[in-house]
């Protein structure tokens, strides 16, 4: 035990902690940029708060501009999401932190990802986190989050239901990261972000369980 706390150490000092917390804000703070609230409001003057689902995210986004926008605002958000793990992922690959089992880059994943469902800018009333914990888990490994990608796009095309998409992708991405001899950190942050996706969708798959659901048009 004391042999594996002096290893975590010698990788972790207290100034590598520094630039974790670093990083870790910044990618909170990217994360809250609410993209789908200001193309909305910039297109129609709106809050799309107080439209639909409430949500910022792209499917609340459709309601009110259409298919285009929709795919618009989830590809920024996936840029979103990925953006900070990249960012530490290059810090990582230019030799300024050391970091043999990937934490720095799932702290940033976390915190993108809570930044987008819970963002400073809009007292903490976001999104869903779908579209910007793909981003995270395309910058992780971007096999992985290829199939995460194909494996929503064929269940929200067949059942016709986005959100069961976005549930069923992410409850099965630490598989996919498992299966891809990635990271022990990647699972775990896969299985993190499905149980805390699984829950901001709660009141959705109430609603599919009753029948009433959207579907999408």
């Amino acid at each position: 035990m004391e042999f594996i706390f002096n290893t975590f150490l010698s990788f972790y000092s207290t100034e590598s902690l520094k630039f974790l917390a670093g990083f870790c804000i910044i990618a909170y703070l990217i994360g809250s940029i609410p993209t789908g609230y200001i193309i909305v409001k910039l297109k129609t003057g709106k809050d799309i708060r107080q439209v639909g689902s409430g949500s910022t995210g792209a499917t609340n986004v459709k309601r009110v501009l259409g298919k285009k926008w929709f795919f618009i605002v989830m590809l920024l958000d996936a840029l979103k999401g990925a953006l900070p793990v990249i960012l530490a992922k290059a810090s990582l690959k230019a030799g300024l932190l050391l970091d043999p089992y990937g934490i720095y880059a799932v702290a940033c994943a976390i915190f993108v990802i809570v930044g987008h469902s819970k963002p400073l800018f809009l007292g903490f009333r976001g999104g869903k986190s779908v579209a910007s914990g793909v981003g995270t888990i395309l910058a992780l490994s971007p096999l992985a989050g290829l199939v995460i990608a194909v494996i929503w796009s064929l269940v929200t095309y067949i059942s016709k239901y986005v959100s069961l998409g976005s549930i069923v992708a992410l409850v099965l991405s630490p598989f996919v990261m498992y299966f891809l001899n990635a990271p022990l950190a990647y699972v775990a942050y896969c299985a993190i972000a499905a149980v805390y996706i699984v829950y901001l969708h709660r009141e959705n798959i109430k609603r599919l369980l009753a029948g009433n659901e959207n579907k999408v048009r």
